[in-house]
């Protein structure tokens, strides 16, 4: 089965360069990552902090059944413009990986219709291919797929 979410990984570079069109209005697509209740709902994780504007902090976190954290991650917002564009860093803590910086660019397509893009850029070409190899590409593609679910019902 083909991926809905696109995902180039060009052999020998530190970056990614991810797609997807979604079938949702612009304003409910930049609400799933903008809006702590959704972001919660479709990542299956807990916002712990998301203040979306210059130099705001993001936290989120995963704990398991009995509450222990499995996985929490954090940065800053370097450049927000409502429905078009957010830049900000990505860092997964106790973990091996360096933080990272990702473009997150939001277009309309049709009026029901919209496109996310998102660059990637790692520390390294190593720690590029050690995120593909732990089954980056289906889990992002999970994921937006219950954006997809998630957010359409906000649009009825």
């Amino acid at each position: 089965m083909e991926l809905k979410t696109k995902i180039e990984a060009e052999n020998g570079k530190q970056d990614l360069v991810i797609t997807r069109t979604f079938d949702l209005p612009l304003e409910l697509l930049f609400k799933a990552y903008t809006e702590a209740e959704i972001v919660e709902q479709w990542m299956g994780t807990r916002v712990l902090q998301l203040e979306n504007r210059k130099y705001g902090n993001w936290q989120f976190e995963t704990t398991d059944a009995k509450g222990q954290v499995v996985f929490r991650a954090n940065g800053v917002i370097h450049e927000f413009i409502s429905e078009k564009k957010i830049t900000r860093t990505f860092e997964m803590e106790n973990s091996a990986f360096a933080a990272q910086l990702e473009f997150l660019e939001f277009e309309q397509v049709t009026k029901d219709t919209s496109k996310l893009s998102i660059h990637i850029i790692y520390k390294s070409v190593s720690l590029r291919d050690q995120m593909m190899q732990m089954g980056f590409a289906p889990g992002l593609n999970l994921a937006h797929n219950r954006l997809q679910n998630i957010v359409s019902k906000l649009n009825n």
